[in-house]
């Protein structure tokens, strides 16, 4: 069977060493000194000044959200995973979807500020695969109309814009790692801003709101992670570079074999770098996807449809929608192939044999 994706396992022996500290101090969680080791490492690879290492991504938002008293209306994505819509619901917020650009399926920036009422607070955006939106329109839209900025950076480990760290723009930004993705601590995620204060904020809500043992600073949550997966996170890190450079190399193979193919992949932003954490692709229509995934699926290749349904024709969901007829279109024709650090080159022809 070939997967969508495998999680990247570091040697054994690095995990049992990191293991080793933690039987010998019995300091199991409770931002113990991996889980530190993990944030001050994180925020030198990343060059990064603040990171908040959480227990997952989701937790992330949530704690994004609350810090910032966001309520009433959130402008937002409806072409992502249904966390960023349901972190905003279970907030008690109302997520306002916006339309996609049909390129690089982000958020059209262009389609904003015709959503925005006197009841918009936000907008929370996604870098959809790990692309980044159009930072620079959305933070002059949020400027103009006194928006907060919310990115969903769950995919964009490591990716940098304008020759920055995609997750120093917005108020805040935040990041899965969870075993999926190309960077994971198997269950996992983080915080990043740059306002000191809402970092502090941030890190005493992380933990109940505690102050010390007997104090605390305001409301909080368990929001904490732990020294097993920290461990995970810091023998993960050793081979950080070897994983993007397998991924860019599993990319480019696939990239030679589907060329002469109908198949479109989406536009990368051309400010950034690329991370490779999916291999997305586009066919003329929903017909042909099935066709084709229908055989992949018989040859026991399993991509995925990441991500389908469009969140404003989920029904678990009620939200106000503004004209999401890209997003809708795009997420009955777009299947992701599978794309791990262990894949190998018979996998990648065997796949593109049938695609081709």
């Amino acid at each position: 069977m070939i997967p969508v994706t495998q999680p990247f396992l570091p040697p054994k022996e690095d995990y049992d060493l990191l293991l080793h500290g933690v039987w010998k101090r019995r300091w199991l969680t409770n931002m113990g000194p991996l889980a530190s080791e993990l944030e001050i490492k994180l925020k030198s690879y990343l060059g990064i000044n603040n990171i908040l290492f959480v227990s997952n991504g989701t937790i992330a938002l949530q704690l994004a959200i609350k810090a910032l008293k966001l309520e009433g209306e959130i402008i937002t994505t409806p072409f992502t995973y249904v966390a960023t819509t349901s972190s905003m619901v279970w907030e008690g917020c109302k997520p306002v979807y916006v339309d996609i650009d049909p390129e690089s399926l982000n958020i059209d920036s262009t389609k904003i500020e015709a959503a925005i009422t006197d009841k918009t607070t936000a907008i929370i955006a996604t870098h959809v695969y790990g692309n980044p939106c159009d930072v620079i329109a959305i933070s002059k839209i949020a400027e103009k109309h006194n928006l907060k900025v919310i990115y969903d950076a769950a995919h964009a480990f490591g990716v940098k814009v304008n020759g920055k760290s995609i997750f120093d723009y917005g108020d805040i930004s935040t990041c899965s790692t969870h075993a999926t993705k190309l960077f994971h601590t198997v269950e996992g995620g983080f915080v990043v801003t740059n306002n000191k204060m809402l970092h502090k904020k941030i890190s005493y809500m992380r933990n109940f709101g505690h102050d010390g043992p007997e104090a605390f600073q305001g409301l909080g949550i368990n929001g904490k992670n732990s020294e097993f997966h920290a461990a995970m996170g810091l023998a993960n890190l050793k081979y950080i570079k070897d994983i993007h450079n397998k991924r860019k190399l599993i990319t480019e193979t696939y990239d030679v074999n589907l060329m002469k193919t109908n198949l479109i992949k989406p536009l990368w932003n051309t400010n950034a770098s690329k991370n490779y954490a999916y291999y997305p692709i586009i066919f003329n229509n929903e017909k042909e996807l099935l066709k084709k995934n229908d055989e992949l699926i018989k040859a026991n290749i399993f991509g995925r449809r990441y991500f389908n349904p469009s969140l404003n024709k989920a029904l678990l969901y009620v939200g106000s929608v503004k004209d999401c007829v890209v997003s809708e279109d795009i997420s009955t024709r777009i299947l992701c192939l599978p794309l791990y650090y262990e894949l190998t080159q018979d996998n990648i022809n065997y796949i593109c044999k049938i695609l081709n």
